[in-house]
């Protein structure tokens, strides 16, 4: 039997106080050497569906697939990022998970993924809140006022617990104001949206980039000492959130898949820069840590950034911890495949 999940079970199961160390646990495994994570294909699909262009796709089909050793599940992400659907009003991104059993090969379940990625890659922002931040009451700095900036603070509202004071969302449209909103009667803290993005990262002690931009979001002077850049839209190398002010003021700088992260827009013309392992820093083995000397902050004057490019082992500890607890509720809907 296979289990199908919706877009409301999955809701019904996910909450990110209990993501977060699921999360943490996954960057520690991948730390470790202890996944497979195989390069993601991606391709062009609807080739042929336009009559009056032809040769011209629809849009862009990815494959991520991954493993979490010891894990009762392999799970593969299907993406797909059809930009005419904003003129359909419908969302760009559409994902399901396909999750089997990783000792018969058996199809187990099928997932809506919209909700899993985007409350991962929330969890990564959250996690570098709790463990790179300075301490005390925390101001957020939010480029970006889509949904991926909305779960970035939710998440790192999570992490923080009441540490996180207010919030500054800027945005060049008027989602600014939506998005405050929305937060603002979720949330503990006070948020509000600004009008320049001088004004979101002034004095912030996080600053979140959740963007699609091309080019520098906001000027990296108006950093303060002891800033948390927590850089998550580019993933390519022609997107770039963060100017070279901001790369070079930044006295460590961590990605979730370094080796990825280097070739974005953000630090492709900065490969002399170290690009240490995130998940060094949330790894539970201290001693090993400190060893390795790729531990976080180390001082409070120190700007940090964390660029994030995503990585499907955290959809696969994700879809596995969301599988598992619908399981446990009988949610969901089963079918036969024989």
């Amino acid at each position: 039997m296979v289990r199908a999940l919706a877009a409301d079970d999955v809701a019904s199961v996910l909450d990110l106080e209990a993501l977060l160390p699921v999360i943490a646990d996954a960057f520690e495994r991948q730390f470790d050497g202890a996944v497979e994570r195989p390069a993601r294909p991606h391709y062009p699909i609807g080739i042929g569906l336009d009559p009056d262009a032809p040769t011209e796709p629809t849009g862009t089909g990815l494959c991520m697939p991954a493993y979490i050793h010891g894990s009762e599940y392999a799970v593969t992400k299907l993406v797909a990022v059809c930009p005419d659907n904003r003129e359909r009003d419908r969302p760009t991104v559409s994902a399901q998970l396909s999750v089997v059993d990783a000792e018969t090969g058996r199809p187990a379940g099928y997932l809506e993924g919209n909700r899993i990625t985007n409350a991962r890659t929330g969890c990564i922002g959250g996690l570098a809140a709790h463990d790179l931040a300075t301490e005390g009451p925390l101001e957020v700095g939010v480029i970006g006022a889509g949904v991926q900036a909305r779960w970035q603070v939710r998440a790192i509202a999570a992490a923080v617990g009441s540490a996180l004071e207010s919030v500054r969302v800027y945005s060049p449209s008027d989602s600014r104001r939506e998005c405050a909103s929305v937060l603002e009667r979720e949330l503990d803290a006070s948020v509000s949206p600004v009008s320049s993005p001088e004004t979101a990262v002034s004095d912030a002690e996080i600053v979140v980039t959740a963007t699609t931009s091309e080019e520098p979001v906001f000027p990296g002077e108006k950093l303060a000492e002891g800033t948390l850049v927590i850089a998550i839209g580019a993933y390519t190398p022609e997107m770039q959130e963060l100017d070279a002010t901001t790369i070079d003021r930044a006295d460590r700088i961590f990605g979730d898949v370094p080796a990825e992260a280097i070739e974005t827009g953000d630090l492709r013309e900065h490969r002399d820069r170290t690009v240490r392992p995130f998940g060094a820093v949330v790894a539970e083995d201290t001693d090993r840590r400190s060893a390795d000397a790729t531990a976080g902050r180390q001082s409070t004057d120190e700007i940090v950034v964390l660029e994030s490019v995503g990585s499907a082992v955290l959809d696969a500890a994700t879809a596995t911890f969301v599988f598992d607890r619908a399981v446990d509720r009988e949610l969901g809907t089963t079918v036969a495949l024989d």
